[in-house]
């Protein structure tokens, strides 16, 4: 096992640094440090606007959620092993030639994806927020807890998406039952004490207690142990036999450009585990803890603003269904095709268009459910202005490979800042009048020429990164 990850840890490291250049790749980890330790320098600030022990959740709950979109190992373990980067991932096959099962070979790639999150993203932004720590008053032992529950609250995200995702691929039924366990044990504590369930990391940055750092500790392991044990691995050299349903899907979609694309890219995204699984994991629940943390704000937002807000994040976050349609494809496969790299961009960007239709919906049901039904239709237009902005700077920064080049600092940096600029003048616009959330809209207009210069670059390119 220590042989394996360490072979795993190399391979990712030569992945990215053939890609990058090793400097480049260890710089990444310096970027998101250093955005973090400027954001801490503004804490007195927030504090300043916010009540007592807000920010503090806001902080807590911020590194859940980042667990949670990154937990989803459960929902597409059998593709990540099989299919990551292409056939980059060599290690991967070793089940297929060494006495390995694809059991252990999946745990070590889970404990290699999680090391490398922490040292990217976790650890940095920790090691920013201590940097800073005394531009923002925060006393040496507040940082060092802080650091520990931060930690911990990533690996409670982490741990439960895991587990909630691994329970959904091996039984519907028993996420059913798991999940409506969980709800009714939510809702006993509201009922008994008026408030929400604790959250362990955050009453241990408030009230640390060594009893609770263990029960915290053992029910992460508890529950990473118990989604391996789950997890059902699908044989590498397997055959699975589905009914044609692509010709019906292909004709049902001919009145869009390449149609026999787009089919392809929607049953391949079923099929690989996404589907129903993959809104749930990576748009409702992040969106449903996103309206948590909103409205956490809603005494210091104006009218409607958490709205409004929300609808900014589920624009961003559904630009991510690019990366779904990215994942698990390459172009090596379509060399022997006629098919040229523009056409599979523009390809993906139409499922990525009729996909749309869950954060618009998600967007339409936040609006309806919290009274806001007087700005729906300017809440969503800020969510399909920005997703349609978002997603052309991916294609125009990445091409057909965003979650392998997000690891390239300038890459993340121009989109954060590409992405950035936008979202801060709408927020502004829609905050002075709601309706003015409608002027994202026009972001179609230049997200168009962002893409059509994005398809340019990247046939010039001719594959590369690919």
């Amino acid at each position: 096992m220590p042989d394996l990850f360490v072979a795993m840890m190399r391979e990712e490291w030569r992945v990215h640094a053939e890609l990058f250049g090793s400097v480049g790749f260890a710089l990444f980890p310096v970027l998101v440090g250093a955005m973090a330790c400027m954001g801490t320098v503004l804490v007195p600030v927030v504090n300043a606007a916010l009540p007592a022990g807000d920010l503090a959740t806001i902080v807590h709950l911020l590194f859940l959620l980042v667990g949670v979109m990154v937990g989803g190992f459960g929902l597409a373990g059998n593709e990540a092993m099989n299919r990551r980067f292409g056939q980059v991932s060599f290690v991967a096959y070793a089940a297929r030639t060494l006495p390995l099962s694809e059991r252990r070979i999946f745990a070590v790639f889970v404990a290699k994806d999680t090391v490398y999150y922490l040292l990217l993203w976790i650890l940095p932004v920790i090691a920013g927020v201590a940097v800073a720590s005394p531009f923002a008053g925060l006393a040496p032992g507040t940082v060092l807890r802080l650091a520990l529950t931060l930690l911990l609250a990533f690996l409670v995200g982490l741990a439960v998406l895991f587990l909630l995702s691994t329970v959904w691929g091996r039984s519907k039924t028993a996420f059913a039952v798991l999940g409506a366990i969980l709800a009714a044990g939510a809702a006993a504590v509201v009922f008994t004490t008026g408030g929400l369930p604790p959250f362990p990391p955050l009453v241990l940055y408030r009230s640390f207690s060594w009893p609770l750092l263990a029960a915290t500790l053992a029910g992460i392991g508890a529950a990473l142990a118990v989604s391996l044990l789950l997890f059902r691995p699908g044989s590498a050299g397997g055959e699975r036999r589905h009914p044609d349903r692509f010709s019906g899907l292909a004709r049902r979609l001919d009145c869009l450009p390449h149609p026999a694309l787009a089919a392809k890219d929607l049953l391949d995204l079923w099929r690989s585990g996404g589907g129903v699984g993959q809104v749930l994991f990576a748009l409702l629940l992040p969106l449903g803890l996103c309206w948590f943390l909103l409205s956490l704000l809603d005494r210091v937002l104006p009218p409607h603003g958490v709205l409004l807000l929300f609808a900014v994040l589920a624009g961003v976050l559904g630009s991510t269904v690019y990366t779904w349609l990215t994942a698990f494809d390459a172009l090596g496969p379509y060399g022997c095709l006629p098919v040229g790299v523009g056409t599979l961009i523009r390809s993906k960007l139409t499922s990525f268009g009729l996909l749309q239709a869950v954060p618009t919906g998600i967007v339409l049901a936040a609006a309806l459910a919290t009274g806001g039904g007087a700005v729906a239709l300017p809440a969503i237009g800020l969510a399909l202005g920005l997703s349609a902005w978002a997603v052309a700077v991916t294609v125009y920064l990445a091409g057909l490979s965003p979650n392998v080049l997000v690891y390239d600092p300038k890459v993340l940096a121009a989109y954060l800042a590409g992405v950035g600029v936008p979202v801060l003048g709408l927020v502004a616009l829609a905050f002075l009048q709601p309706w003015l959330g409608l002027s994202a809209l026009l972001l179609m207009v230049p997200a168009a020429l962002l893409v059509s210069a994005g398809v340019r670059r990247w046939e010039a390119a001719d594959g590369a990164f690919f």
